[in-house]
């Protein structure tokens, strides 16, 4: 009898197992990123920049992920071109189904992205760079995380005239952001009494720097502005340097861009003390930074420098994360923007960040930098924030 017993309970512990064994496993969320970003063209440089944060915020925190959720990053190279950017947007939102797309350096690519996202209802979360005021206003499905120049240029316009310097010329590349980065500096300027004196608009691809700089030598202005490319900035401030325009007396400052902390030491001992805003610095001394700079360097080791691009690229994959978690991967285009309204984080490596929910545009603090040499190497040293700094474009342009 024991032993009947036995091989009944034998049987039913096999059958128990085959069935087990029959069950589907628990099906498994792969949410959708289609990421744009400039792998190849005059920006490939920043792309890598971002590209580097991106994968290695990836590679620190993929395990945070709800259980049975995975995101999938679809990469494709914008090329730097816009036309090509508006197809790949379409073929991810068309053909793979994205949930969301993000990336994107350039303007003029996120202005062609844009109305794609409205059509499909797909939402374009710009997180590298982007930088041009208006393009939110062109989908309700676009928010951004990097920065605006608007918020930039305004700010050290205004800076540049309480230093008493009377008259202006500003030199920028001729694309979206140069012309919102000439237009900003110019209303902060001329706001705070200053006059411009002349404006000259560069060529976005492979310049001649120096024709341009002799004009400005030529005006002879209190200080000029320049807006050129992050990737741009050592062949621009090398013309600086062979025109001699510091010794003629010219003031020179600019956004970030100008002395981006990857090319510092490219750029040499002709950037010492120019002052700049912006968003971000290696040199910054906040624990979040520290951290920021840690992992870095365990990944890269003495191979890369981030910069601001690094930074944008990384908090951009924060607020990913941070939906991912919060809906367990399954949102609609509509639940995605209201989370990302309003979306936080106080402890970005550049201070605290959130995104406007009326606007959809970030609110940052805004450095006032000067370029010193610490420990035998140029820093961009913060000697002055300006808190929690909406886009100025949109409080002096509001939505009609």
């Amino acid at each position: 009898m024991s032993c009947g017993r036995s091989v009944a309970a034998s049987f039913a512990v096999a059958l128990g197992l085959l069935a087990v064994a029959a069950m589907p496993a628990a099906a498994e969320t792969v949410v959708k990123i289609g990421l744009i970003n400039s792998y190849t063209g005059f920006v490939a440089q920043a792309g890598d920049q971002a590209q580097k944060a991106i994968d290695l915020y990836l590679k620190e925190h993929e395990k945070d992920l709800p259980p049975d959720v995975k995101i999938e990053i679809l990469r494709r190279d914008d090329t730097a071109n816009p036309e090509v950017g508006k197809r790949l947007a379409q073929e991810l939102i068309t053909r793979e189904h994205v949930q969301l797309l993000t990336g994107v350096i350039l303007s003029p690519v996120a202005a062609a992205i844009a109305p794609l996202t409205a059509e499909a209802k797909v939402p374009l979360l710009i997180s590298i760079a982007a930088g041009g005021s208006a393009i939110p206003r062109i989908s309700p499905y676009v928010a951004r995380v990097s920065f605006t120049l608007w918020q930039q240029g305004y700010p050290i316009g205004k800076w540049a005239a309480e230093q008493g310097w009377k008259t202006a010329f500003t030199a920028v590349s001729d694309f979206i952001p140069g012309h919102d980065s000439e237009l900003s500096f110019t209303k902060g300027f001329t706001d705070a009494g200053g006059t411009i004196v002349g404006a000259v608009r560069m060529p976005p691809q492979n310049p001649d720097f120096v024709p341009f700089v002799q004009r400005v030598r030529d005006a002879h202005p209190d200080v000029v502005f320049i807006w050129v490319p992050s990737v741009q900035a050592t062949a621009l401030m090398k013309a600086v340097r062979d025109l001699g325009l510091r010794e003629a007396g010219i003031h020179i400052t600019s956004a970030q861009d100008l002395l981006p902390d990857e090319q510092l030491p490219a750029i040499g001992d002709i950037g010492l003390d120019l002052i700049t805003s912006g968003m971000y610095s290696t040199a910054a001394e906040r624990p979040a930074n520290a951290a920021f700079l840690a992992a870095w360097q365990r990944a890269y080791g003495d191979t890369a420098i981030p910069d601001f691009l690094s930074v944008n690229a990384w908090d951009g994959m924060v607020a990913i994360f941070d939906l991912v978690k919060a809906t367990k991967g399954k949102f609609t285009a509509d639940e995605a923007m209201n989370f990302l309204k309003g979306w936080k984080n106080p402890d970005s490596p550049r201070g605290p960040i959130t995104i406007d929910p009326e606007t959809r545009d970030i609110v940052q603090n805004v450095y006032i930098r000067r370029l010193e040499k610490v420990e035998g190497k140029l820093a961009n040293i913060e000697i002055a924030t300006i808190p929690q700094v909406k886009d100025p474009w949109k409080e002096l342009n509001p939505a009609k």
